[in-house]
């Protein structure tokens, strides 16, 4: 032991990093016969395969159910108009839906409303259409109003009663996406 440490005092700084660098480039160049385009291009192909059964499968296999009401606010020279649409995003139908747009002032006086009935929704489907449109003539475009959504669906473990609520007014345009919890299994 003790002429090894002798030896290694006498050899140079350079040699010793020299011998690691030659060791690493050896070590180096045995794994790159391993390594070939075609085992790479293999593993990637296999990586992306792996990652798109995952999605398919939390996608379409697991039921989940996820419903959203997305709303366009916008307001003109003749009044405001509300387009709704509603989408299924979950794995499962929906049934005995009932969807409500109101359009009130700010003292809560309804100027405007559209009630609508869809017997099901399948899976990663959307309605949209003009039973959820609404136009209000004559309000003026001066002030604050609010829209209120009503949402009541049954699904597989029970039924959902949402209500949303925005204030519009101060944009000629605005955009509102409303979700209903997300329900796996």
């Amino acid at each position: 032991m003790m002429g090894l440490l002798e030896r290694l005092k006498d050899v140079d700084d350079d040699s010793i990093e020299s011998e690691i660098a030659h060791d690493i480039l050896e070590t180096l160049e045995s794994t790159k016969e391993l390594i070939s385009p075609r085992r790479v291009i293999f593993a990637s192909a296999t990586a992306l395969s792996l990652l798109l059964v995952s999605i398919f499968t939390v996608v379409w296999i697991v039921p989940y159910d996820r419903v959203s009401v997305d709303v366009v606010y916008r307001q003109g020279t003749s009044g405001h108009i509300i387009l709704a649409q509603l989408d299924n995003h979950g794995s499962r139908e929906i049934t005995d839906v009932t969807i409500s747009i109101r359009f009130t002032d700010k003292n809560s006086i309804e100027l405007g409303r559209t009630d609508h009935y869809i017997d099901s929704l399948s899976s990663h489907s959307f309605y949209a259409g003009d039973d959820l449109e609404l136009i209000i003539g004559g309000a003026s475009v001066w002030e604050n109003y609010q829209i209120e959504i009503l949402l009541e669906y049954s699904y597989y473990n029970g039924i959902v009663d949402e209500r949303w609520t925005h204030q519009v007014g101060d944009w000629t345009m605005e955009l509102f996406t409303n979700r209903a919890p997300i329900t796996i299994f």
